[in-house]
């Protein structure tokens, strides 16, 4: 199956979901693909970081709403197991990752598909592309981290709103409300989202894996605490190869070439 799409590039890699005839909408199959595509990027010391986007007309339109998920005679699926073993586990890989994971929004970001998209470390989206909790619309919750994720980014009450009424909101209003970082034109987004991703793949590896566990760890932590963790990475980062590079460059007046 080629629903997902793996494009190698110098010290990074594009993982493109691949199945644009259903706007990408994924199915238990081709989560274990993605799920193992994420984990061959990790395992890969010559991989430094991610680009995750969608072919076609959109990023992804959630869970596929095939036989496997329909209520039938047998009575209703399992919908807990499907997003803890699929869709979880998707957002747990980005989030876990040591490499910084780029989304690039082309199109549509339902369901599932759009906390596929708000997992990532920086999101751009297409102006015209359209983030929406569609949940609501078929009698279902938020899962895969979209309670999480929106909250925090976007505040209580427009997470609430955005939730319970299920309307779209384009690339221009996420990035205005603080959802993602950045809305372009549609025909520059690839363009720059793989100049971004390959930028990130020249950076300082272990101080943005670093950087990663700190953001994560920051809303659950009180400040003596986060000060802590701070304090912590700081001391690893500072024993890196990575530090002692960068000071040098700065020295010589230079750009670093940080080690892999």
């Amino acid at each position: 199956m080629d629903d997902i799409r793996v494009t190698p590039h110098h010290a990074w890699r594009t993982i493109a979901l691949n199945a644009p005839a259903r706007l990408n909408a994924v199915n238990g199959p081709m989560l274990t693909r993605l799920l193992a595509a994420l984990d061959e990027a990790e395992a890969d010391p010559s991989c430094r970081a991610v680009l995750l986007t969608g072919e076609g007309r959109g990023f992804c339109a959630g869970q596929e709403l095939g036989a496997d998920v329909t209520p039938g005679p047998n009575g209703p699926p399992d919908l807990e197991a499907l997003a803890s073993t699929y869709h979880h586990e998707v957002v747990r890989r980005i989030r876990a990752s040591r490499l910084p994971v780029v989304c690039a929004v082309n199109g549509v970001a339902a369901g599932a598909g759009a906390s596929f998209a708000l997992a990532c470390d920086i999101v751009l989206a297409s102006k015209t592309a359209r983030f929406v909790q569609a949940f609501v619309k078929i009698g279902l919750v938020p899962d895969s981290g979209a309670s999480y994720f929106l909250t925090r980014s976007v505040g209580e009450a427009r997470a609430r709103a955005l939730a319970m009424l299920g309307d779209a909101i384009d690339g221009e209003q996420a990035a205005a409300w603080g959802m993602i970082w950045k809305a372009v034109e549609p025909d520059a987004l690839m363009a720059e989202a793989e100049t971004l991703t390959a930028r990130l793949a020249q950076g300082p590896t272990a101080a943005l894996a670093a950087m990663k566990r700190m953001f994560h760890a920051a809303p659950e932590n009180d400040l003596h605490t986060q000060l802590e963790l701070e304090a912590r990475l700081q001391g690893e980062a500072g024993r890196g190869a990575a530090f002692a590079e960068g000071v040098r460059a700065f020295q010589e007046k230079r750009p670093p070439v940080f080690p892999r």
